[in-house]
């Protein structure tokens, strides 16, 4: 039982499906963390600057306050909001941007496919060359002797080689 469950477990973990899956959510998560970084290292404190600037903490290292304001003793602050919405747009904005290159890639993919298949369907279909000798042909057998005909057997025979 346990060796048949191990095994069904593998078949579903090692489909490619499963694997995508989990590198995706693998380059997700660093990718979130450059545009973390990009946010607090670069935007935070542009927006420090434009509104709220920089203070001290308890021990004397600089930390960027990006605005906040205060109403009877509750703090809003908003620097951290208008970071996690530059954080989210910013990740919204590479998804849409990779989703719209492969939709691309698989597009020119399928229009490549499809070409392919049309040519071979149109290489599969004798031209019309082809078809008028083959009526000829026909038409020959069909008004030819028991002789004649011996002879076109035997030369298709011969050609068959």
């Amino acid at each position: 039982m346990f060796k048949k469950f191990m095994t069904e477990f593998k078949e579903f973990a090692l489909k490619g499906n499963v694997m995508d899956m989990a590198i995706g959510v693998i380059i997700g998560a660093a990718f979130g963390n450059i545009v973390t970084s990009l946010t607090d290292n670069f935007i935070n404190p542009l927006i420090a600057v434009i509104t709220g600037g920089a203070k001290k903490d308890e021990n004397g290292v600089m930390q960027v306050v990006g605005g906040s304001f205060k109403i009877r003793g509750v703090a809003f602050n908003y620097g951290s909001f208008v970071s996690a919405v530059i954080n989210f747009l910013v990740i919204a904005l590479v998804l849409f941007l990779m989703l719209k290159a492969v939709n691309g890639a698989v597009a020119k993919a399928a229009a490549l496919a499809k070409k392919e298949e049309e040519e071979e369907e149109a290489a599969a279909e004798p031209s019309a060359e082809e078809k008028l000798l083959g009526e000829i042909r026909d038409l020959l057998t069909a008004t030819a002797s028991p002789e004649a005909l011996a002879k076109i057997e035997a030369a298709k025979a011969e050609a068959e080689k």
